[in-house]
């Protein structure tokens, strides 16, 4: 009886074990979902950031162990604001954009390239002006009070050995400008489309130069919040690499992928592909060679010091951030 009952002990043990096993693997798998990385991202309704929403419908976020929450929020102010609160871990703008938010004490940081401006922005100007050199002493309208379009005018006087304060700047918005070029107020205005088309066809304008004579100057990043980056660096790798995803993904099916981002910008494929002609994205080839690393920087690096000293110059910031703090290297590598 003895011997009986030590058998019977000895098959209850096993069974009790298998089903120990079963029941810890139900709960490894919970677990496993539960591990997914939660959190938001503040995006405008730009084509440029289309490719998160791809990232989003084809589920390579959470097949990558996040769960991220795309917010619309069109103005950088928002975002800007929103971030500093916590309400959101991170927000897509222009490389300029987070000099202005490091320069306001908003612990930011950029982890990826998301796109550039190639031929969207531009400047108009009337047909006797041939050169970004006849344009001193006219009147030009443009953003003064930050932004890319402006970031990218001061950039290319930079390189022509112009003094900003040698144009009889109109502060405009990049809309505004354009139609007030149209419309005959100005001498030449800093603007994107469909304005450059629209001064082509007026009998006294041209377009003097688009962005494309200046790659990589008008690029948007995702900046997240440096705390967060330190605390879930996995999580900003599956980002990362869920972007580098999106973008393969709109490389090899691009039907599907422009139904998906058109849907998310409002717009139909026709529409959005006449959005995409001025727009090009950065894939994960390009992301090393923007990004750089640590000990040989990249461009990114070269733009978001311009940015700062631009921005300092025109009294837009206080003071100029840590560079070095403004760039994180660890997810492109």
């Amino acid at each position: 009886m003895r011997k009986f009952g030590s058998i019977v002990l000895v098959v209850f043990l096993l069974i009790m074990t298998g089903c120990s096993g079963e029941t810890k693997t139900e709960a490894q798998k919970e677990g496993a979902a539960d591990k997914l990385t939660s959190f938001s991202l503040g995006v405008a309704t730009w084509v440029g950031y289309a490719p998160l929403y791809i990232a989003e419908e084809k589920g390579f976020f959470k097949k990558n162990g996040i769960d991220v929450d795309l917010m619309t929020m069109e103005s950088n102010t928002d975002r800007r604001t929103a971030l500093a609160a916590k309400r959101i871990q991170g927000f897509a703008s222009t490389v300029d954009t987070h000099v202005v938010s490091a320069a306001s004490n908003v612990p930011v940081v950029q982890v990826v390239a998301l796109d550039e401006s190639y031929g969207g922005d531009g400047i108009v100007a009337k047909k006797e002006i041939k050169s970004l050199q006849d344009l001193k002493g006219k009147r030009v309208a443009v953003q003064t009070d930050g932004g890319a379009s402006f970031f990218w005018f001061l950039y290319l006087l930079k390189q022509e050995g112009i003094d900003f304060k040698d144009i009889h700047a109109q502060n405009m918005t990049a809309g505004d400008a354009g139609a007030a070029f149209v419309a005959n107020k100005v001498d030449a205005a800093v603007t994107w489309e469909p304005w450059l088309s629209k001064a082509k066809q007026t009998d006294f304008g041209s377009v003097l130069a688009t962005s494309d004579i200046s790659p990589g100057v008008i690029t948007s990043t995702i900046g997240m919040r440096r705390d967060f980056v330190e605390e879930n660096p996995e999580a900003v790798k599956a980002l990362v690499k869920s972007w580098f995803e999106a973008v393969e993904y709109y490389k090899t099916n691009e039907e599907d992928a422009l139904k998906i981002m058109g849907k998310a910008m409002g717009q139909s494929t026709e529409e959005l592909k006449g959005s995409l002609k001025g727009v090009r994205f950065y894939d994960e080839e390009k992301n090393k060679e923007y990004f750089g690393t640590k000990e040989q920087p990249g461009k990114l690096h070269e733009l978001t010091q311009l940015g700062s000293e631009f921005w300092k110059e025109q009294k837009l910031i206080e003071k100029e951030p840590n560079i070095d703090d403004l760039i994180n290297y660890s997810a492109i590598q």
